[in-house]
């Protein structure tokens, strides 16, 4: 077992927490607020296509994590004006989100491409690589641990660092800000708020518009770093189980750290779990390897972790009292 826990491992572990991260704390900005989004998937896979297809015309990397960002910003508002300004039902906007993602970027993309949904393979410019770090020496001067400190901490992209820096950085918004204090109070009690006179539309605007961002850049992660550009559903069901993890943590952003690590690391194990003869189970089915980050998702919404209590006004729409 100690395979799992090897440089490679970890590397991989990493890089696949990264976009569950983005779109985990994505979600967490807007139910905090009150507002649920089941749509994560739809704005994730909306950005990475996004993010694809101006690297393909552009050949620009920054202009392309542009694109991903507002693309998903643009579904976030549609999303914040349906359950906000019209007081729409917010599982059901969610979820036409996702419908609408799905058959926006297969149609755009076989017509702009002709490649069945798919983007053609990115031009290097248009690619973000990690591994080029100037604490390399410095690290590879470290005898035994290295090259493995080289490996599992500085061989990455840049969205690898700014999703663990967003971390901390939410802790302190949502805590140690006015801004923070405002948005958990419109998601707990959006009348006490509406009564100081904050306006609960436009601070629920602006957490939608932060989980836009968010999974603008989880999106920009799949097509312009993980991949070379943009495959049909590459998001693979990425926004429900940030959401899981979202659960999990209980809406705090450390503990959304860990479970995302959690789900990573179950994806990134699945090659190396393949085949190997287990005491008293013997050879583990492929089909049970690749399943596991989805049975942990229902064994943890099934209650295993305990009651999770989502923001009070989480879901309703708040209507102005006169």
């Amino acid at each position: 077992m100690l395979d799992l826990i090897s440089a490679a491992n970890l590397d991989s572990t990493i890089r696949l927490a990264t976009p569950l991260l983005l779109a985990c704390l994505a979600g967490l900005y807007s139910e905090r607020s009150g507002v649920f989004d089941i749509g994560l998937e739809g704005k994730i896979l909306a950005a990475a296509f996004a993010g694809a297809a101006a690297g393909v015309y552009l050949g620009d990397a920054w202009l392309a994590v542009m694109a991903a960002i507002v693309v998903s910003v643009i579904f976030a508002l549609i999303h914040g004006i349906a359950c906000i300004t019209f007081r729409g039902n917010q599982i059901v906007s969610g979820v036409a989100i996702n419908f609408l993602a799905a058959g926006l970027t297969a149609v755009i993309g076989n017509a702009w491409f002709s490649m069945g949904g798919r983007t053609p393979p990115l031009p290097a410019e248009a690619r973000f690589r990690g591994g080029d770090s100037v604490l390399t020496p410095f690290f590879d001067g470290i005898p035994g641990i290295g090259p493995w400190l080289n490996e599992v901490i500085l061989d990455h992209t840049f969205f690898v660092y700014v999703a663990f820096a967003a971390v901390p950085f939410t802790w302190w918004v949502l805590y140690r800000t006015r801004f923070g204090l405002r948005m958990r109070a419109v998601g707990e009690n959006p009348a006490a708020v509406d009564t100081a006179g904050i306006s609960v539309t436009l601070l629920r605007f602006q957490a939608v518009a932060c989980c836009g961002v968010l999974c603008g850049l989880s999106g920009a992660t799949l097509s312009l770093a993980l991949n070379s550009g943009f495959i049909t559903n590459m998001s693979a069901g990425r926004g429900f189980i940030a959401l899981a993890a979202l659960i999990f943590a209980k809406w705090r952003p450390v503990q959304a750290m860990f479970a995302c690590l959690l789900f990573a690391f179950l994806e990134a194990s699945e090659s190396r779990l393949q085949g190997r003869e287990l005491p008293f189970v013997g050879e583990v089915p492929v089909q049970l390897i690749q399943a596991l980050p989805y049975i942990l998702v229902v064994v943890l919404l099934a209650g295993v972790i305990g009651k999770a209590d989502a923001p009070k006004a989480g879901g309703v729409p708040y209507v102005k009292e006169r």
